[in-house]
């Protein structure tokens, strides 16, 4: 009887273990890589994405009230805007961001902007 436990047990917490992996995993796996929108950015126009990657040069320019970082990943890196405390440099992190285009004209976006909305 103690070894059905102990079996059962161990199942239920491989179980759990499991799930708690794909869980913190998903972020990663629904990210879109940084240089599909650095390259088509009108595509993402108004959009939310998910990104992931490590965050390098923190800006803050208090006389504009601006703050920004850049994300990188394996595929390129982008300037994100942020009003929330920057990141340390070398974190790495998943951010929900809404990319913004002043105006696209004949297919081509201007003033392409990347702001963050939550991260994790």
């Amino acid at each position: 009887m103690t070894d059905r436990l102990t079996g059962n047990l161990v199942r239920m917490l491989l179980a759990v273990s499991a799930m708690v992996i794909l869980l913190v995993g998903c972020n990663r796996i629904d990210a879109t890589p940084i240089n599909e929108v650095v390259t088509s950015p009108a595509n993402f126009d108004g959009k939310e994405v998910m990104l992931h990657g490590v965050a390098k040069e923190p800006t803050r320019l208090p006389l504009f009230n601006m703050k920004s970082y850049v994300l990188k990943d394996e595929s390129g890196e982008i300037t994100i805007l942020t009003e929330a405390d920057l990141p340390k440099t070398d974190e790495t992190l998943s951010v929900k961001v809404k990319v913004a285009n002043l105006a696209i004209i004949n297919g081509e976006p201007l003033g392409t902007t990347v702001t963050e909305i939550e991260r994790r």
